[in-house]
């Protein structure tokens, strides 16, 4: 099969999803991977690369080592994030800086829909599946509620922050750019990128690719022996982030950013009219309510297809 065909430029596309994701505080790339459908395969491709894989690697073995990690999957995929990363998630945070209510609108849709679609494949109603998807929401808003701190700018907490924040980037629902500004080391690590700080970015870059793959096979073992469960977890997870994408918020602390621009550091959720109420300009609900229904229903047009495709 040639590389360069629908399927893995599909691949590609939804990886952009997932980086211009993974760039922002609060949307999830595993919650993209799960919406295009391609999560478990993600996480049963990164397992794959463990010391036997990388012995056919060293022993230059290529196709072997290829079709052992399914390459051209994650070639795919990992080539849409970092387009993504470099272009598209610019767009998104002018979007998110000149229309938040209308992008996290967007956003609440899609992670709405793409909730009810997940939750399709498990019994829900077996108790331990409600209890497990209970446990995921309880989770997402405990971590999605939790106030940023400071830290050491050392590089083995660099690293221990490359390796949680990664994990938390193959989470539905929850976001490891907001685990980072939790760690307290977003800025840092976003002006270390910018600033081409190649100590650091090695560093955060080793922690992550650590992380990834450990926790991928925890993931893998998970998802095989306790499937409906692990999946119950994981559609709370998503549930819960709703906490985090509702587009009316009012600011309760406040940080400086590299730019000295003063930017939300921790928001709790209120209603349209207070937020009217607040900030003196429109809610947009209207905006909001559409937005939020086109997200929506986009998801269920992309399942509605994708299974009729397969």
């Amino acid at each position: 099969m040639s590389f360069f065909n629908k399927e893995y430029f599909s691949l590609v596309l939804k990886g952009m999803g997932m980086g211009a994701a993974d760039v922002v505080p609060g949307v999830s790339g595993g919650t993209i991977a799960f919406i295009t459908g391609i999560y478990e395969d993600l996480i049963n491709s990164i397992k794959s690369i463990n010391i036997a894989s990388l012995k056919l690697l060293f022993q230059f073995k290529f196709k072997q080592f290829s079709d052992a990690i399914n390459f051209k999957f994650l070639l795919s995929v990992f080539s849409g994030v970092l387009i993504s990363v470099l272009s598209v998630a610019h767009l998104l945070k002018y979007l998110l800086l000149n229309f938040p209510i209308h992008v996290w609108s967007f956003f609440f849709g899609l992670i709405l829909a793409s909730t009810i679609i997940v939750s399709k494949s498990i019994d829900i109603k077996k108790i331990s599946n409600i209890i497990a998807i209970i446990i995921g929401v309880i989770i997402a808003v405990i971590i999605t509620s939790i106030s940023p701190t400071t830290s050491p700018d050392a590089n083995w907490f660099v690293f221990l922050s490359g390796a949680i924040a990664i994990c938390a980037m193959i989470l539905p629902g929850i976001s490891g750019a907001f685990i980072l500004l939790i760690l307290g080391k977003y800025q840092f690590i976003i002006s270390a990128l910018s600033e081409f700080k190649i100590v650091t970015i090695l560093t955060f870059l080793a922690g992550a690719a650590i992380g990834l793959i450990s926790f991928s096979n925890v993931l893998h073992f998970l998802l095989k022996k306790y499937h409906n469960i692990t999946i119950g977890v994981l559609t709370g997870f998503m549930l819960g982030s709703l906490n985090k994408v509702w587009p009316w918020k009012e600011t309760i602390k406040t940080y400086i950013d590299r730019h000295g621009n003063m930017k939300p550091l921790l928001e709790s959720n209120i209603l349209p009219n207070r937020y009217n109420e607040i900030n003196n300009e429109p809610s947009y609900i209207f905006w909001a309510i559409s937005l939020c229904l086109i997200g929506f229903f986009f998801i269920l047009f992309i399942e509605k297809t994708t299974n009729k495709d397969a």
